[in-house]
């Protein structure tokens, strides 16, 4: 019987610095990539950062805070939602570009968006809600149901509400469309300076004052930045007691003529 010779193993070749220094790298772009895509997928589909350009929803949102937006849930009463401009409602100026690097950062959600077609309003009503401003009181009402806005609403010091804030309107909310008012009432061009607007591309007046529900980006959830604001926004307990409004909920606009302040 052959005898079987011992085998030896030869020792590996020491790993040079150079070769760790590849490996690593490699890893780290494999990591930095997926990151991206990861931020990139989040930023498309589930949340994104915006920046307050404006004081149309003092107190709740301030001028250089930045909100985080969230793109899953349902719209509902009381949501702060970020929507695309319907179509004439933004004047200002643009803000100046961000750099090639900032807009790379923007893009995966680092930095929030600066850009000037967005706009961030509370919803008063969805699609079939009868809306009207104002019973006797001065409150809004939703479907026959007053909303008690004074935790949230900016008012004088003289605890009176302007002439622009209690202009009467009266609608009812069509098919996929929300009505919008900004926290600021006095500074806040939304749902109600529209009305009387004749709409875009031979739309009937006052259609133009309706969100689509299409351009809703998401729901503003919370304040992250600046770190003494930091709070979560929540939905007002007043929406809570509305009632369903009418459905199904009609193809255009019902507005009263003549209603509705001129922004």
């Amino acid at each position: 019987m052959r005898k079987r010779l011992p085998t030896f193993k030869t020792a590996p070749e020491p790993t040079t610095f150079r070769q760790h220094l590849v490996v690593f790298c490699r890893e780290l772009l494999v990591v930095v990539a997926a990151a991206l895509i990861v931020a990139c997928l989040v930023r498309a589909f589930i949340g994104q950062m915006f920046l307050i350009p404006s004081q149309s929803m003092d107190p709740t949102l301030l001028i250089r805070d930045r909100v985080i937006v969230e793109k899953v849930s349902a719209v509902k009463r009381g949501d702060i939602v970020v929507f695309t401009d319907p179509g004439g409602w933004i004047k200002a100026p643009p803000v100046p570009e961000r750099s090639t690097p900032g807009k790379v950062f923007q893009f995966i959600g680092v930095l929030p968006d600066t850009s000037t077609d967005h706009l961030i309003k509370r919803v008063v009503g969805l699609p079939g809600d009868h809306v009207v401003c104002c019973d006797p009181q001065g409150w809004v009402t939703v479907n026959d149901q007053p909303l008690d806005e004074t935790g949230y609403l900016t008012r004088p010091a003289d605890e009176t509400l302007n002439a622009l804030a209690v202009t009467p309107y009266d609608v009812v909310v069509p098919a996929g469309r929300l009505f919008v008012l900004g926290d600021n009432r006095a500074s806040s061009a939304d749902s109600r300076c529209h009305l009387n607007v004749t709409g875009i591309d031979g739309q009937p007046t006052g259609e133009g004052a309706f969100v689509p529900e299409d351009l809703v980006i998401g729901q503003a959830r919370a304040v992250l930045w600046p770190s003494s604001r930091i709070h979560r926004l929540g939905v007002p307990a007043t929406f809570e007691t509305v009632p369903p409004g009418m459905s199904p909920a009609p193809d255009t606009a019902l507005v009263q003529p003549g209603t509705g302040p001129v922004c």
